[in-house]
């Protein structure tokens, strides 16, 4: 009886041997799969993290390569380099101050113009448009991002130029050029080219890149949000302004950076219309010259290691314009969400 009580005892027992093979082949079959989900996380984390370091250290590649290559200009000209509007490769006396002027000056003209169009563009698109206009007018717009940039200075030179140095340009000069002080704006002969046109054709290639962010931007805010405001009494501006803006204001911002950075690199289309001449004006008629105009125009041509030099100095500063532009950008959008948080 003392044997059987202990034989039962043994069955019932749940480190009985007889069920451990099984146990243990079950997990082993739940390790397999899990073991390889691990190893798959891994892989997956360390590329990734390999494809963003591999961005950073090409850009820090290529702001080394600039400034080793600008050294003899940078020990030659010194920060003066930055203010000087000397460009005689003659004496190998160069200076950056014409082509800085001329990039910043045609970029803000073309986001004077291009910001409040490209709104405009995309509230209609996103808040008054028929359904059967928003899809072939939004197209339409895109269509316009995909011409080449080569297109556009054509299109500047031999059709846009004739009509603003005709129709355009005095006009300008008889109302604006008596004004005191924006007076001294719109100055000079009527040519046509000039650094407002120049900003006017920029306003136009990047008027495409921000409507449609700023559009795609605008359809991500939730319907009950708008729906909620106009229940409320909010005319569509309200919402547009208070609602709308509010929800999406990190896609605006990126949207107008984007077209910003499109605009202070443009080469053809600036070159063909800006006057590619190396001398300082206060006048937005007068020609003048920009950063990556000079690289295009001058760089095939550069003889000695001075001026080659000095034009990839240029070049290093285009690439440090840029770079500031972008950081001011992310600090304003920090500033404002801390703002944000401390009203609320």
């Amino acid at each position: 009886m003392g044997a059987g009580i202990m034989l039962h005892s043994q069955q019932a027992s749940p480190m009985n041997p007889s069920h451990m093979p099984k146990a243990l082949h079950n997990t082993a079959r739940q390790a397999g799969p899990l073991r390889l989900q691990r190893l798959g996380d891994f892989l997956f984390e360390n590329v990734t993290r390999m494809f963003a370091f591999l961005v950073l250290m090409t850009l820090l590649a290529i702001l080394a390569s600039l400034v080793v290559t600008s050294l003899p200009a940078i020990k030659t000209f010194g920060l003066g380099f930055l203010w000087s509007d000397d460009w005689d490769p003659v004496r190998d006396r160069f200076g950056a101050l014409v082509p800085i002027y001329g990039t910043l000056v045609s970029s803000g003209i073309a986001m004077l113009i291009a910001l409040p169009i490209s709104f405009g563009i995309a509230v209609f698109l996103t808040q008054m448009s028929p359904s059967w206009l928003k899809r072939p007018l939004g197209t339409a717009i895109e269509l316009l991002a995909a011409i080449p940039s080569i297109i556009y200075g054509m299109w500047g030179l031999f059709v846009f130029t004739p009509v603003f140095s005709h129709y355009v340009q005095p006009v300008l000069i008889a109302v604006l050029g008596p004004v005191p002080g924006l007076g001294a704006l719109f100055q000079g002969p009527p040519m046509g080219i000039g650094m407002l046109a120049a900003g006017v054709i920029l306003a136009i290639m990047v008027i495409p890149f921000i409507s449609s962010v700023m559009r795609d931007v605008f359809d991500l805010v939730p319907a009950v949000l708008k729906e909620s405001a106009y229940g409320l009494g909010a005319t569509t501006w309200e919402v547009v302004w208070k609602v709308v803006l509010p929800y999406t204001r990190s896609g605006v911002v990126g949207g107008i950076m984007l077209g910003l950075g499109r605009a202070l690199g443009e080469t053809m289309a600036v070159t063909f219309v800006i006057g590619n001449a190396q001398r300082l004006s206060v006048s937005l008629l007068a020609p003048g010259n920009s950063i990556a105009s000079s690289l295009a125009n001058e760089f095939a041509e550069a003889v000695g290691d001075l001026y080659t030099a000095a034009l990839i100095e240029l070049g290093l500063l285009l690439f440090l314009i840029t770079t500031v532009v972008l950081a001011l950008a992310k600090l304003m959008l920090l500033r404002m969400g801390r703002q944000e948080g401390g009203k609320s």
